[in-house]
């Protein structure tokens, strides 16, 4: 069985008391070892202090954002090899707010995905659909492509090194969920390709988070699903006790996924 995975993006909220602050709540409900991966995402100038606060606790470091190249003249920009010397472990590439608002690529974000594994961090490749997309009946031909052009030129072991994010830009930031079977079939379909493009074993083993609108009060619902792995949170893992509780949630999940197919 896939562990659990459970990754707060904080987007750009927080300056670095606020970070430290944040990070503190949130290692203090976590003084143990859960059956969860649980990983931070701050903003860039919070890495250092948020990294500090976490050293020697079972909460991982995150990115929201890499530049594909390892140095240069890149103005503005932070390489992987920066990430991985303040300690990140994870790095989100090809969210939609980064595809919507700085005009990301599928060949800017395939380069990202391959650098964040040149430096053997690990990418969380973010893909989905927009409202209208949906209402078009084009969600599977949106993510396929997404999928599929992201991970370009990657062979089956390199794929199987992911963690994947089916995030409807419909239900970012909008308080509109997915429904837990609309997502567990888009989850469902997305490991389908995985398997073409790696095999059936390494799709089986990968983990897919769903996001977009995930609280403490919807978590368990949708982590219930078996093909659903976890969850990317935005908005309410700014507060730490809503994002304790979504992972408390995503611990107890996996048992109540197992009794509910008896």
């Amino acid at each position: 069985m896939r562990t659990p995975l459970v990754i707060g993006n904080w987007k750009m909220h927080g300056l670095q008391a606020d970070a430290r602050a944040l990070a503190s709540a949130v290692r203090e409900g976590f003084k143990r070892k859960v059956a969860v991966t649980i990983a931070v995402c701050p903003p860039f100038t919070a890495l250092p202090a948020v990294a500090e606060v976490l050293a020697g606790s079972v909460i991982a470091l995150g990115a929201q954002n890499c530049h594909p190249e390892p140095s240069g003249a890149h103005t503005g920009e932070i390489s992987v090899p920066m990430l991985a010397e303040l300690g990140c472990r994870y790095v989100l590439v090809g969210h939609s707010e980064r595809r919507k608002e700085m005009g990301e690529t599928d060949e800017q974000i395939n380069r990202k995905v391959q650098a964040v594994l040149t430096h053997g961090l690990t990418p969380v490749l973010c893909v989905g659909e927009t409202g209208d997309e949906r209402r078009q009946g084009l969600t599977f031909t949106t993510i396929e492509g997404q999928l599929r052009a992201g991970l370009a030129g990657l062979g089956p072991e390199a794929v199987g090194k992911l963690v994947f994010a089916y995030e409807p830009v419909w239900a970012i930031g909008t308080g509109v969920n997915a429904t837990p079977g609309q997502a567990a079939e888009v989850h469902g379909y997305l490991r389908g390709i995985l398997s073409e493009l790696s095999s059936k074993e390494t799709a089986q083993a990968t983990s897919i988070l769903y996001g977009g609108s995930v609280k403490a009060d919807n978590a368990e619902s949708l982590l219930t699903e078996p093909e659903i792995d976890g969850a990317l949170i935005g908005g309410a893992s700014l507060k730490a006790p809503e994002f304790i509780a979504i992972v408390k949630k995503a611990v107890a999940a996996p048992a109540a996924a197992r009794e509910g197919s008896r």
